[in-house]
């Protein structure tokens, strides 16, 4: 799959099919453990000003732009018949994996992170919604420092489930470094750092609506919403984002991740 870096992050040009597509090859064939990734401005900006982040995201296999911001930089690289159309962001990436693997038993789901009530809600919403998708399993680690053994009763969970599409929920950055770094110990499969998806789709947390995610407004939806907990975070990467575009295009160079 073509990819074009933006801000030094290795972006795929695709759609949701094509992703899909993809997802479900390696998750059939795959002998390793595969790291997807639904990257916004505040991944791609942490990536390239975080030099830990940065190394985390390299192990990733597919990165695809789930933010509008980077759908614009992507689309300013390409020839216009290649133009991207719209983001694949990843809730709804999560949503068209299950509607493709509905009646597919060789595909088996793994739901990992959040509360015990959120997996509860979100295997309740799945097995309405999809009917025929395989959860496979669920497990909420448990919250703060996590003992000793806990990598182990992780992945024996997702061993014994035989899942081989797996949804890490840990929350940014901690998935994506949770992922990358033990990857090589992983059980084969998909391993997606899937973020708010879990809350969203448990009904926990409101998604922004589809007009303002359109024109990349869904920062403001969601700052507004949880003001204490997003500002900062939104005001630093997003205005990080910015300077890192200019500059390398004023540079004319395209800059590698950290």
């Amino acid at each position: 799959m073509r990819t074009v870096p933006v801000i030094g992050l290795p972006l795929a040009c695709t759609d949701y099919a094509g992703a899909v597509a993809w997802i479900l090859d390696k998750a059939a064939t795959s002998s390793t453990a595969v790291a997807v990734e639904a990257a916004n401005t505040h991944v791609a900006a942490l990536a390239r000003s975080d030099a830990a982040f940065g190394e985390s995201m390299r192990a990733f296999d597919l990165i695809v732009p789930d933010g509008m911001p980077l759908v614009w930089s992507l689309n300013a690289a390409l020839p216009p018949a290649e133009r991207l159309t719209d983001r694949v962001y990843g809730p709804t990436l999560m949503l068209e994996t299950l509607e493709g693997t509905t009646g597919k038993p060789e595909f088996r789901h793994f739901l990992l992170g959040g509360k015990e009530s959120t997996l509860e809600k979100l295997q309740s919403v799945f097995a309405g919604r999809f009917p025929g998708v395989a959860i496979a399993g669920a497990y909420s680690p448990p919250f703060g420092e996590w003992p000793e053994d806990e990598f182990e009763r992780m992945t024996a969970k997702i061993r014994e489930s035989g899942a081989n599409l797996i949804w890490v929920g840990l929350g940014c950055p901690k998935q994506e470094h949770w992922i990358a770094r033990h990857k090589d110990r992983l059980p084969p499969g998909v391993y997606f750092g899937i973020g708010a998806a879990f809350a969203f789709h448990a009904g926990e947390v409101s998604q922004a609506p589809a007009f303002l995610q359109r024109c990349g407004m869904e920062w403001a939806y969601r700052i507004a919403a949880e003001p204490r907990r997003l500002f900062r975070r939104y005001f630093t990467y997003n205005s990080l984002f910015v300077w890192y575009t200019l500059r390398d295009r004023m540079s004319g160079k395209t800059n590698r991740l950290p």
